[in-house]
């Protein structure tokens, strides 16, 4: 079979056809694909009830998973340099959008994590978060410990404070145990690394006595109401959707779940399309994040692969939160699952991160060349 590229293609694509993990790639573009299939499946009738249009998030899906998949592509083709230079502006932007959107942004479901640009609903902290990752990296891989472990963790706190104040609890904790993660890969003392971890069971307890909602979440999942919940019908949809499902479009969870499309989206697909449906999805998940971990541990760069390993994390414990919500294995939050659900800025913030993973992860990537 001929290459769409020859070896000897030195240009910017044929470089980048070359070095890039396909495998990954074709993982990435599989899962946006399954996206689009189910939210077509599982958004007309909450789309319907709130806009009166069925194909209201289908096309708002559609619109964003174009330019995710251009940013996909666009990020991968960058050099490690290019990720990093990257980064720092975009956490430059994304910290001050997050602070405007404490100030300026609505309140929706007692939160201030949006803000709106034109019709456009923008979560600044979802394009934080990767950056923060690269940044670490950075410190990680370029100073000692000492130094490496206080701007890490002063970059990571100012990020954790500003999701505290909105307040996203679930996606704090998923910023400090990725750069705990990105800490140990770098080799820092297990005391330290045992300090961080010490920080995230701290801020749980505390956000259990300071935050009434994260207190009735841990208390309805540790003793389950009497009244028929979320979660229940999520359970529902599950145990009824068997091996094959319903069929799709045949589902009857996305009636009375407003998240069918969003947080419980893992639940209607199994109602839908059945268990080994959301297993295979599942398992593409698995291959990802394997495959992402052997990339990074291949990696010739320590920053590459300090970072690599802290994209990696993010996306797969993103992936994690929400099936473990849907499945009861863990309270309720909203989460979305990567690619799969319905989101804009989320879907864009997803095709920095993957891009930015395989630009990483190419064959030789250094952030400096060798001398």
């Amino acid at each position: 079979m001929t290459s769409v590229f020859p070896r000897t293609d030195r240009s910017l694509l044929g470089s980048w056809w070359w070095t890039v993990d396909r495998v990954l790639l074709t993982g990435i573009f599989l899962l946006l694909a399954m996206g689009v299939v189910i939210v077509f499946a599982a958004s007309p009738p909450v789309a319907m009830l709130r806009f009166n249009d069925p194909y209201y998030f289908i096309f708002r899906h559609l619109v964003f998973a174009v330019p995710a998949a251009l940013l996909i592509v666009g990020c991968s083709l960058l050099s490690p340099l290019g990720v990093l230079r990257f980064a720092k502006s975009l956490f430059v932007l994304g910290v001050v959008l997050m602070g405007l959107a404490l100030l300026f942004g609505p309140e929706i479901n007692g939160a201030h994590r949006w803000l709106r640009i034109g019709t456009l609903q923008l979560q600044p902290s979802e394009f934080a978060r990767p950056a923060l990752v690269v940044l670490v990296a950075r410190v990680a891989a370029s100073r000692p410990w000492p130094a490496a472990t206080a701007t890490s963790l002063a970059l990571t706190g100012l990020v954790i404070g500003l999701l505290l104040l909105q307040p996203d609890l679930g996606m704090a904790a998923i910023v400090l145990a990725t750069t705990g993660l990105q800490l140990f890969v770098a080799g820092l003392p297990w005391p330290i690394v045992g300090a961080v971890a010490g920080i995230g069971v701290g801020g749980a307890i505390a956000a259990y006595e300071l935050f009434p909602h994260v207190a009735a979440r841990v208390d309805a999942y540790l003793a389950p109401p009497a009244e028929f919940t979320q979660i229940e019908r999520a359970l529902r949809a599950v145990a009824s959707g068997g091996l094959f499902g319903r069929g799709p479009g045949e589902g009857i969870v996305k009636y009375n779940l407003p998240d069918a499309h969003t947080d419980f989206v893992f639940a209607a697909t199994a109602e839908e399309f059945g268990i080994l449906a959301c297993l295979s999805i599942a398992a593409l998940f698995a291959a990802i994040l394997l495959r992402g971990l052997w990339r990074a541990h291949e990696a010739v760069d320590r920053f590459c692969q300090i970072a690599a390993v802290g994209l990696t994390a993010q996306f797969g414990l993103q992936a994690l939160v929400n099936m473990a919500v849907n499945l009861n294995l863990v309270p309720t939050k909203g989460m979305t699952l990567p690619f799969i659900s319905y989101g804009g800025s989320s879907m864009l913030a997803l095709g920095i991160t993957t891009g930015c993973l395989l630009a990483l992860t190419r064959t030789r990537a250094r952030l400096e060349p060798r001398r």
